[in-house]
């Protein structure tokens, strides 16, 4: 389906962004959403493509589940609800916290140990209860924890130095890269510094597809498998209660989804069907509708995606319009506006 060769790293320019969802409000367009997105067929070929697919970009966190595949490849022995986790831009609840310190825990290391940013839980409301309990901001506690404990498992497990792990020529960041590459199909075109404090790499959207194919098409027991079934079995531990990404996976059967900071999103079927999206202006009120549309458009049962189709605007309290994606990519009009 994919060629084993690694192409050129894509060409770092000012996105050819398009028109991907309009704000409408009492029928008149109020506002435009421009973005890009990629849907890939079962064979990898590109069935729908808006604005600029080829340019490079930074996933953020979509590319986690990249991340995930490397470290099992470099021998991270976890499943299920911790590798999960691993691949996680989690909430901040309990459940997340133990989980990570569990992660720590069989590595033989505390929190003191991760190099993340310190943060507030993630979830509006479990970061209100910090708040009111007048808990502290904690490496533990930032979305990112799940990873970097897991980055530390792994260097531990390969004898690899721990303070300087979020180094880009760290062996384990080196490990990354290699996968990142191998997976999206392209060199990387730019290293920079993502939220957390990890080197965040540059790809193209159209890769960012492609690695999300890769990984729900592999084979059973092989480090993408372990990773799409960890994270579809356990789609809540890679995000959190009432995120719209988990709701997404447990709605369309065998779907793997995550989503970026910044209006990125990748998903991918069983079959080798894959999205991406990336919103130009971050927004996730167009993130959710345009990513549900794409679905739609790659052949996903449209009645699966209606909970998707973004949330109404309100005038005076009442619904008065919606974030409607255009036309173009989704011509069975998942969003009704008023």
């Amino acid at each position: 389906m994919y060629s084993s060769l690694v192409a050129d790293p894509p060409l770092i320019r000012e996105p050819l962004h398009a028109p991907v969802a309009h704000l409408i409000r009492g029928g008149v367009v109020e506002g435009i959403h421009y973005g890009s997105v990629v849907v890939l067929d079962t064979d990898g070929h590109v069935q729908l493509q808006i604005g600029d697919i080829e340019a490079a970009f930074y996933p953020r966190s979509a590319l986690k589940p990249v991340q995930a595949v490397a470290l099992v490849r470099a021998g991270l022995p976890l499943d299920g609800e911790l590798l999960s986790l691993t691949a996680a831009s989690h909430s901040g609840e309990e459940r997340h916290l133990a989980g990570t310190r569990r992660i720590l825990e069989l590595a033989g290391l505390t929190e003191d140990h991760l190099r993340n940013v310190t943060d507030m839980p993630f979830d509006p409301v479990v970061r209100d209860n910090w708040i009111r309990e007048s808990r502290p901001a904690s490496r533990l506690a930032q979305n990112c924890s799940g990873k970097h404990a897991a980055m530390l498992y792994t260097c531990r497990l390969n004898g690899w130095s721990l303070d300087d792990y979020l180094d880009p020529g760290h062996p384990l960041q080196q490990a990354i890269a290699e996968i990142v590459e191998d997976l999206t199909g392209q060199r990387i075109a730019q290293v920079t510094v993502d939220g957390c404090g990890a080197p965040l790499f540059s790809v193209s959207l159209h890769g960012l597809a492609r690695a999300g194919a890769r990984i729900t098409t592999a084979p059973t027991g092989t480090p993408e498998a372990r990773v799409a079934d960890a994270m579809r079995d356990h789609a809540e531990m890679a995000s959190g209660s009432g995120r719209d990404v988990a709701a997404l996976m447990r709605a369309v059967p065998g779907l793997l989804a995550k989503d970026g900071f910044e209006g990125v999103q990748v998903a991918a079927l069983p079959d080798g069907r894959a999205v991406a999206v990336k919103i130009a202006d971050g927004a996730n009120r167009a993130r959710v509708p345009v990513a549900a549309a794409a679905l739609a458009w790659a052949g996903v049962d449209p009645s699966l995606l209606t909970e998707f189709a973004g949330e109404p605007l309100l005038g005076g309290g009442e619904p008065v319009g919606c974030v409607r994606p255009v036309r173009a990519l989704d011509p069975v009009a998942l969003s009704a506006c008023v």
